[in-house]
């Protein structure tokens, strides 16, 4: 019995329209009556014209009644039940009770379905779902099977009934002879007999096998006691290399601590070795981005040098050009003139000057310093000329017109000949 089966089995007879109200208290202990009146009644359910004996006031009738109603579930609704549960007349059975109640409470949903499948198919005639009657008409396909294999299975048996019957009431109407009943029943008595001796040497071979086994047992309990008693001793004995063994392992625990110390100190000197190298990475590039910056101010500043320089010099080259024209003239005038071995010898009375500077490359400043050297090439040219001149005219007029002219500046020092190929 179960909380559940009660529960259950109220709300089914609530369900199927049970004039009295069932109340789960009510099987806590036996109530005969209360079970008589729902057997009563689900009978009636069942077959309506069934008449049962009411009367349930003695042992006698009660009995006739739960055998009247066991034989009815069995041959109407092929529903077995527990004859001694019923009487009991508890929880018990409840169980039994709800077999019969679970049938007719499933006949009723299933009528309630079937008549709201018609009420659909009134609803919905033109409608036709063949995919949800697939399942359906599997079933039915079954069960045509299994009713054509039976159908024919009972058509043989009753084709065979004709023998039957007759070997049937041939076997009805023989009467029995003692004879035969007695060596019958003397062959079951032996068997009995073989039976019995089969069981008793079953029963001496399990004594047999139990004293085995309970010196198997003692055996090993022996065996048992005895390593136990090793396990002692060898426990108890202290191994001769066990102070060794403590030695080195402390031994291992020093070092260990030592590589621990030593693996973190150099843990944190890696870090800061690593931060060193970062600083000085950014104080180099710091200096770097320094450097660069004064670099490009100074070549700016240079630049700026270079033009002022070529502006000035441009100045004094436009000035000085005609100035050691006309001093070139008044020289060469005043002066005496002199044989020149060479046309590339010494230059007297006249200053050359050159503007460059030693380095190459194409610049302003080297440009103008070409520019001038070209023009005091020309400047050499036109003094030579004047000064072939001056030569002549010396010749004619001798050496006293020589000596009578005193050079207006006296003597100059000789300057080198200088080149391009210098610069």
């Amino acid at each position: 019995m179960s909380f559940r089966d009660l529960r259950n089995f109220t709300e089914m007879m609530r369900a199927l329209g049970y004039p009295r109200l069932i109340s789960m208290e009510n099987f806590r202990t036996p109530n005969f009556t209360l079970v008589a009146e729902i057997l009563i009644w689900l009978v009636k359910r069942y077959e309506p014209k069934m008449d049962i004996p009411t009367d349930v006031d003695t042992e006698t009738d009660r009995i006739f009644f739960i055998k009247a109603v066991a034989q009815f579930m069995a041959t109407k609704a092929h529903i077995k039940v527990n004859t001694k549960r019923l009487y009991q007349a508890d929880g018990y059975a409840v169980k039994e009770m709800l077999k019969i109640t679970s049938v007719l409470y499933s006949a009723m949903k299933t009528k309630q379905m079937a008549l709201g499948d018609l009420i659909e198919e009134d609803n919905s005639k033109f409608k036709f779902d063949l995919s949800s009657r697939v399942s359906d008409l599997k079933a039915a396909r079954q069960l045509a099977s299994e009713v054509t294999s039976k159908g024919a299975s009972l058509y043989d048996l009753l084709g065979k009934e004709v023998d039957l019957r007759e070997m049937r009431t041939a076997a009805i109407a023989r009467p029995l002879e003692i004879n035969e009943t007695e060596k019958a029943l003397r062959a079951a008595i032996k068997e009995v007999l073989q039976s019995v001796e089969e069981t008793k040497d079953m029963l001496s071979n399990v004594v047999s096998d139990e004293t085995s086994l309970d010196a198997k047992i003692e055996k090993k309990k022996q065996e048992l006691e005895r390593n136990r008693k090793r396990l002692q001793t060898l426990q108890s004995v202290r191994p001769a290399f066990m102070d060794e063994y403590e030695k080195i392992e402390e031994d291992l625990q020093k070092q260990y601590e030592t590589f621990v110390e030593k693996f973190r100190n150099l843990c944190f000197l890696e870090s800061q070795l690593d931060e060193y190298h970062r600083l000085e990475q950014e104080r180099f590039e710091e200096a770097e981005n320094m450097m660069r910056m004064m670099q490009h101010v100074l070549r700016e500043e240079e630049e700026e040098r270079d033009l002022t320089r070529s502006s000035l010099k441009d100045e004094d080259s436009d000035m000085d050009v005609p100035e050691d024209e006309g001093s070139d003239s008044d020289m060469d005038e005043s002066r005496p003139s002199k044989p020149r071995p060479t046309q590339n010898g010494i230059m007297a009375g006249r200053r050359a000057r050159f503007i460059g500077n030693m380095q190459g490359g194409d610049s302003d400043e080297t440009e103008d310093s070409e520019i001038d050297v070209d023009e005091d090439d020309e400047d050499d040219d036109e003094g030579e000329e004047e000064e072939g001149k001056d030569l002549e005219d010396n010749s004619r007029q001798g050496p006293g017109s020589r000596g009578a002219r005193p050079s207006k500046g006296g003597m100059r020092p000789p300057l080198l000949e200088e080149s391009d190929n210098d610069f």
